[in-house]
This record gives structure tokens, C-alpha cells and sequence, in this order.
């Protein structure tokens, strides 16, 4: 094992990410017991003090789950790394077959099987114990266990081969491979965008179309006066894992489907679901989800060019505890290290995303009913158990919504 220079950077680098996160949780914490015993006054006629506590105590309890998992998952990640996993699970492989191709793709589904293995405890915890806690959680072992035997089906069909095919372009495509590979991978992220709706989400849960022919007939309006055109609008059994509510658009070009759990519509106006509606189309009228899109296209291309210089650079690869390079290994590495430089960068994808829901709301407020909007988001708060007084800087850093409060004055504005 040879240590240097990119080693200390590394490990400065999880030290801040863990106390940093252990930082913001205890902020949020200390947030949403600060104002347990009161509902802000612009929830009160809504939300129950009830209903308020269960929220404070919930964000807590997840806020403990993510203190323990955060310190867990970086253990894990130095014994990948500097404590010599990857080495060894290397050094397995290199010994079944001498086709580098074959033992790459070996090696990198069979951490990904072993990464599924060592988050298990966490997810059956946060499903049948957080979530069961508090009255969320649906899901029975069967679904589960189906829901995983799906999900490692659909990676041996479609991960495998292109896994292979990236460390095929590695090899083959010349000193420029990292373009061949993000133009393979990006054909690939937008053939699956539509494929989604049709193919892959049926496998995992039911769809029907909507049958509320009055809800119907005003989405129906809603979705003419805003130019927008859909493959149609159905109803998901979300209840069969979660009492959560949401709804969603997913798709593109003309393979684009508006969804609605099935737990959303339960409790909701016919009104309020259409301003949520609004809200959701305002995404796609600001072009959000394109921008979202090509700043995902343009950061992948920009990590993969930077992995086509280290790739040819050894302390790289003995700075993260890998002795023998090859392209697998660059890859996994890469993968692994660049999520604990990149949580830094958190607060500006998150400060956009803000931007943009202010401007989903304003579209929603311009053609349905801000006052609509606001029920309906209030009745999800309360509904989801979100937390109503969260901590400003946790809030800053994490949050792809704005605080409760703002949102909601925000909204009450436009009326």
C-alpha cells in the first residue's frame, strides 16, 4: 500500500463530509424541537399540533437513521478503498479467467451485488421499522423481496451489457474513450427516459388510467390551455408500498406520462389536484427537466474526461489503496471518491432547484388557483409529515423545495 499526497486529500475530504453532515442534522434536529410544542401560525387551521409533533418526531428519527448510516457508509468506503476491498475482490477475479473485459465486468457487478447486500439492514430498517413507526410504510416481504428480484434481473439484462460495452470502449477507442463512453451513456440515459413510462415502471407497479371522469375533464382543460400533450394520465398504486403521497411526470418527445399515486388523491379537491397538476407543468414550460438534463450531460462529461487523465496516472490508483491499475478499477474508484468532493457542490444544484419551484408555483398560480395550490401543498405536509420550521442552513444546503413558510407566502402573493 502506498500512501500519498491524493490520500490525506481523500481522507480530509471524508472527514468534512461526515462532520458536516453530522453538523446540519444536528441543526435540524435542534430546529424542529424548537418549535414542538406550536404549530406556525400559518399551518394552525390546517395542521393539528398532533400532526406537527409527528412531523418533528419523524425528521428526528430519520436525521438519527442518516447520522449512523453517513458513519457506517464511510467505513465501508475506506475498507473498499485504503483498507484493500477492491484489491482483494480484484485479485478474486483476476484469478477465475485472463479476458480483462469479462473479468471487469465481473468484478463491478459483483461489488455492486455486495454494495446491495451491505445497505439491506439500513433499507429493511427504514422500511419496516422507521417508516411502520410511523404509519407509513406498506410494503409487505413479498413486495419486497419481488421488487429485488426485479431490480437484479433488469441489471443482469440491461447493466450487464453495458458495463461491458463501457470497458469495451475503455480499451478500444483510443486515447479519447471517455467521449465514446459519455455519448454511449448518454444515448443510453435518454433511450431508458423513454422507455420508462411504458416498460420498466409497469414491471414494478400497477397503472390505470384516471377514471374521475370531473378531475378528468378539468386536466384534460388544464392540459389544452397550456399546450402541453401527455400519453396519457393514470392513477399509480403507490399505497401498495407507502401511504406517501406524489405525483409525477416522467418520460419524453411523445412518450411522456402524467402520474398520480394513488395516495395523492385520496383527501385532495378536485381543484387542488388540478393546481398540483399546474405546478408540475410549470416544470416543463420553464424547461426545467431539459436544463436539469443537459447540466447532467455536461457534468458527466466533464467527470469522464477528468478519469481519462487519472486513468493513466498511478498515484491515483496507490493514493486509494489499488496497487495493480487497470480500467475497472479507475472506474469503480472514480464512481466511489467523486460523491464525497461533489456533496460540497450540494447547495447549488439545490438553490436551483428552489428557483425552479417558485417558478412552477407562479405558473400554477397563473392558470389554476394559488389558493388551491396552497391547500393542496398543505394537506401534503401534513399528509407526508414533512417538517414545517426547518433549520435555515439545513434547509440551504438540502432542500430542492422551499421552506414551508416561504413557499406558502410566496404563493399567498400571487392571490
Amino acid at each position: 500500500m502506498q500512501f500519498n499526497l491524493l490520500t490525506v486529500i481523500f481522507l480530509l475530504a471524508i472527514a468534512a463530509y461526515m462532520l458536516t453532515i453530522i453538523w446540519l442534522n444536528a441543526r435540524q434536529a435542534k430546529a424542529v424541537q424548537s418549535s414542538f410544542d406550536k404549530v406556525p401560525d400559518e399551518f394552525s387551521a390546517k395542521i393539528s399540533l398532533q400532526k406537527h409533533q409527528k412531523a418533528a418526531n419523524y425528521t428526528r428519527a430519520k436525521l438519527a437513521v442518516s447520522n449512523f448510516e453517513t458513519a457506517f457508509s464511510v467505513l465501508v468506503l475506506l475498507g473498499w478503498t485504503l483498507g484493500g476491498g477492491l484489491q482483494w475482490l480484484d485479485i478474486i477475479w483476476q484469478a477465475q479467467m485472463q479476458n480483462q473485459l469479462l473479468v471487469g465486468t465481473g468484478f463491478i457487478v459483483s461489488l455492486m451485488l455486495l454494495g446491495a447486500l451491505i445497505d439491506l439492514p439500513f433499507s429493511l430498517y427504514r422500511t419496516f421499522v422507521l417508516e411502520a413507526k410511523f404509519g407509513f410504510n406498506k410494503t409487505t416481504i413479498s413486495t419486497l423481496i419481488a421488487d429485488m428480484a426485479k431490480g437484479l434481473a433488469l441489471m443482469l439484462v440491461l447493466g450487464m451489457p453495458l458495463i461491458y460495452a463501457v470497458l469495451y470502449l475503455m480499451n478500444a477507442a483510443g486515447e479519447y474513450w471517455w467521449l465514446t463512453v459519455w455519448l454511449l451513456l448518454t444515448a443510453v440515459s435518454l433511450l431508458m427516459l423513454w422507455l420508462y413510462p411504458s416498460f420498466i415502471a409497469p414491471i414494478f407497479n400497477k397503472f390505470k388510467p384516471l377514471d374521475d371522469q370531473q378531475l378528468r375533464v378539468k386536466i384534460d382543460d388544464l392540459l389544452k390551455r397550456t399546450g402541453f400533450k401527455s400519453d396519457g394520465v393514470f392513477v399509480m398504486d403507490g399505497s401498495k408500498r407507502s401511504s406517501h403521497g406524489n405525483a409525477y411526470f416522467t418520460g419524453i418527445g411523445k412518450n411522456k406520462r402524467i402520474v398520480f399515486f394513488d395516495t395523492l388523491l385520496k383527501g385532495m379537491e378536485t381543484q387542488e389536484v388540478e393546481a398540483i397538476l399546474a405546478h408540475e407543468l410549470g416544470h416543463f414550460h420553464h424547461r426545467h427537466i431539459r436544463k436539469q438534463m443537459l447540466i447532467s450531460f455536461l457534468t458527466s462529461l466533464l467527470g469522464l474526461a477528468l478519469l481519462g487523465y487519472l486513468i493513466n496516472q498511478t498515484w491515483f490508483f496507490n493514493g486509494l489503496g489499488i496497487s495493480q491499475a487497470s480500467n475497472h478499477a479507475a472506474l469503480v474508484l472514480f464512481m466511489m471518491v467523486v460523491p464525497i468532493f461533489s456533496f460540497f457542490s450540494t447547495p447549488i444544484s439545490s438553490f436551483f432547484s428552489r428557483k425552479y419551484e417558485f417558478e412552477a408555483d407562479a405558473f400554477a398560480a397563473k392558470h389554476t388557483s394559488a389558493d388551491y395550490l396552497i391547500s393542496g401543498l398543505v394537506k401534503l405536509y401534513r399528509d407526508n409529515a414533512s417538517a414545517l420550521t426547518p433549520d435555515r442552513l439545513y434547509s440551504a444546503f438540502y432542500d430542492s423545495h422551499p421552506r414551508a413558510s416561504i413557499r406558502i407566502n410566496h404563493l399567498k402573493q400571487a392571490t
